[in-house]
């Protein structure tokens, strides 16, 4: 029991966190009553927007192990998120690093359904906290070596495909419709 009462404790002391580093870069942010026990309906973590973009956000932090998320967690995170109009993003903090976000559709799904971050996959993948707020933006090598040339610009279609799978990928389109329109 003492373990668990230090997670939570910890995890609630990482959460105060995300949500002042939040506040400092300018967003109106407010974290959940208790993260959804003090209802009956599952709520994110935190809430935060700057006026254009809005975010759900469940919050998790870990020593250094893998984190998981229960598949109910991520959908009722999702729910949410549409319901509310907001974009749903998992943020992750592993001991001395900072915060990273992810789409839960970027996440690796266990066999038996959980959703799972490695600490590794969050240092090469995920958006860092300068970048999620704003302050800085990725660039791939990809993009550097490119040149900016439009001369090898995408086809229609392909835009279109893009289009559809990043609606789904920041949480405003379901897979169903996706799978329909694709």
């Amino acid at each position: 029991m003492t373990t668990t009462v230090s997670a939570n404790r910890k995890g609630d002391r990482r959460e105060r966190e995300l949500v002042n580093a939040l506040d400092e870069a300018g967003f109106a942010v407010m974290r959940a009553p208790a993260s959804g026990s003090a209802t009956e309906r599952e709520l994110p973590d935190v809430l935060a927007g700057d006026g254009e973009t809005f975010y759900a956000i469940e919050a998790k932090s870990s020593a250094g192990d893998p984190i998981y998320l229960t598949g109910e967690e991520v959908e009722a995170l999702l729910f949410f998120a549409r319901n509310f109009g907001a974009k749903a993003r998992i943020a992750v903090r592993f001991d001395r690093e900072d915060w990273y976000f992810f789409h839960p559709g970027d996440l690796y799904t266990t066999d038996a359904g959980s959703y799972r971050v490695k600490k590794e996959k969050a240092l090469a993948d995920g958006t860092d906290f300068p970048e999620f707020v704003g302050e800085t933006e990725k660039v791939t090598l990809a993009e550097v070596g490119d040149g900016g040339d439009d001369a090898d610009a995408t086809d229609p279609e392909t835009e279109e495909r893009r289009t559809i799978l990043e609606a789904v990928r920041d949480g405003h389109m379901p897979v169903a419709d996706a799978l329909d329109v694709l």
